[in-house]
């Protein structure tokens, strides 16, 4: 029988010796795969059903809206192109989509292990760092956005709603939305403390989507007004897709990439932070 198979006290006291000689192994060892296959395995067994009903919303707004408001609106003139309404909320709400399975992830989930299964007080007892725990939940939180985004895609095919070929980089914007998102919804959740706080989450997303132009224009509105929702993540999300989709390349567009850099390098640089003060103190 293999000694690695059962390893003894001495070669498992060199092991973590080796470890701990790496520069940075407290913060990470390497492992967040292990996060993410843990993940997988949960998702297979008994998860699937919720990412379902998360994925179903913005499909249903896409009905109700796009194909039953949408029959009294018409055309809409939008970059030089005239779409249907149904091809104007489409990449919003493909957008939205992908922040919902990010958000939901990162916030309610994460609460869960953090305060009631205790899972991450476990893992920092083995190698694995906080670095290790946020790089796995935030990947776990873009398989999901990953998909939704191909979901919702794959349902707006058979509707025409897909104008041309540079709508598949809609994927890849869809992915990154989620990761500006995941990274500073791990963030926020580490400082909720109760179910009345992760209510919040909820409460700040609806008048998101409401107000991030995914329904109609944010011109309606007076400047100062207009210029706070246009600062909204969502809003840069629905224009950076909504752009590629539509084939509007414009240099606006690398101010959206911009700003989700700016969330991405953010929340990844914090969570770390403040899970090694809450697991390790």
């Amino acid at each position: 029988m293999s000694t690695l198979e059962h390893p003894t006290p001495a070669l498992s006291a060199t092991i973590a010796d080796r470890v701990g000689e790496r520069i940075g192994a407290g913060i990470y060892a390497r492992r967040a795969r292990a996060m993410v296959e843990r993940f997988w395995i949960a998702f297979r067994s008994s998860q699937w059903m919720m990412i379902l009903s998360g994925f179903m919303e913005p499909v249903f707004s896409l009905l109700a809206f796009g194909f039953g408001l949408g029959h009294f609106i018409g055309q809409i003139d939008i970059g030089g192109h005239t779409v249907s309404y149904a091809q104007f909320i489409a990449p919003a709400l493909l957008a939205n989509s992908a922040m919902n399975g990010a958000i939901y992830e990162s916030t309610w989930n994460v609460y869960f292990k953090m305060h009631f299964a205790r899972l991450y007080q476990g893992i920092m007892a083995t190698s694995m760092g906080p670095l290790d725990v946020a790089l796995g939940e935030i990947c776990a939180c873009l398989i999901r956005g990953l998909v939704y985004a191909v979901g919702f895609m794959i349902v707006m095919t058979p509707f025409g709603l897909i104008p041309s070929a540079w709508a598949l980089l809609a994927i890849p914007a869809a992915l990154f939305v989620a990761f500006g998102f995941a990274a500073c919804g791990l963030a926020v959740t580490s400082y909720m403390k109760s179910f009345q706080q992760m209510d919040w989450v909820q409460f700040a997303m609806l008048p998101m989507l409401l107000f991030s132009g995914a329904f109609y224009s944010l011109d309606i509105y007076p400047t100062p007004l207009k210029l706070l929702m246009q600062a909204l993540p969502l809003h840069q999300g629905v224009e950076l897709i909504r752009g590629i989709m539509l084939g509007n390349f414009t240099a606006g567009l690398l101010g959206h990439v911009l700003y989700f850099t700016v969330m991405v390098v953010g929340g990844v640089a914090f969570a770390p932070k403040r899970m090694n003060a809450l697991f390790l103190r």
